[in-house]
């Protein structure tokens, strides 16, 4: 009975494993992201090791993580300062809008209308982007163009992914306010355990795009989303040893 209690390989002591790795993922994220502009490659590498937490394909957490943020720095900062930069320009177009634009209501609901869409489009995109960087080879165009596709062709799980980051961010808030015994739980885990929990939805979406091999495995192919549309190269499995 102790035996199997103290065994490692109990789903209880597993568990206790993760979040020992989401509290160190929260100070390496945290410290890669303080230039700001490396935002998007920290984020990457988070995403590339809660992945593999979330398929129980448990790896050294540390080394994982720098190997990401080395191997997608260029292509994750590109697609990180797009971001930023087109997120910008939104959030300036609804303060010109709100507080600056006066006339015709019905040019501003039209105007409101567009804003919000274009939103919609940010928000999407933003969300997809970077647990596609971290799981597949593509070039930039393809990996924004991937995350739109994936994001509105899987609607409800975005959907779900969104209020669920929503649900966590605004616990985190209130608990501040309400439950300060549990602000420091929302510290010590951050913005890895939002990543953490997208991940098991992340890793359902991208599994239909991945072919298996005779064994119920990542054969590390390549396979289309739709012909002709849009193709995701998963990375190697060979890439993936390398991790552990």
């Amino acid at each position: 009975m102790f035996q199997g209690i103290f065994n490692y390989d109990n789903p209880v002591w597993r568990y206790i494993g993760k979040f020992g790795d989401l509290m160190m993922l929260n100070v390496l994220w945290i410290v890669c992201s303080i230039p700001i502009f490396t935002i998007g490659a920290s984020t990457t590498a988070l995403y590339y090791v809660t992945l593999k937490l979330a398929r129980d394909d448990d790896g050294y957490t540390i080394k994982s993580f720098f190997k990401s943020f080395k191997e997608n720095f260029k292509q994750a900062t590109v697609i990180w300062l797009i971001l930023l930069a087109t997120g910008v320009i939104l959030a300036f177009d609804l303060y010109f809008l709100l507080n600056v634009l006066t006339g015709s209501s019905m040019i501003r609901t039209v105007f409101m209308a567009a804003i919000g869409a274009l939103s919609f489009i940010w928000i999407f995109v933003f969300t997809f982007a970077f647990p596609l960087q971290s799981r597949f080879y593509n070039p930039i165009k393809r990996t924004l163009f991937n995350a739109l596709f994936m994001s509105v062709r899987h609607l409800f799980r975005t959907l779900g992914i969104l209020v669920l980051d929503a649900a966590l961010v605004l616990m985190g808030y209130l608990s501040v306010f309400y439950a300060p015994q549990f602000t420091v739980l929302a510290l010590l885990f951050g913005v890895p355990l939002i990543a953490f929990v997208n991940s098991y939805i992340f890793n359902g979406i991208f599994k239909k795009y991945i072919p298996e091999d005779e064994n119920g495995e990542d054969s590390g192919e390549l396979r289309p989303i739709l012909e002709d549309v849009a193709i995701v190269a998963p990375k190697s499995t060979q890439q993936a040893q390398e991790d552990e």
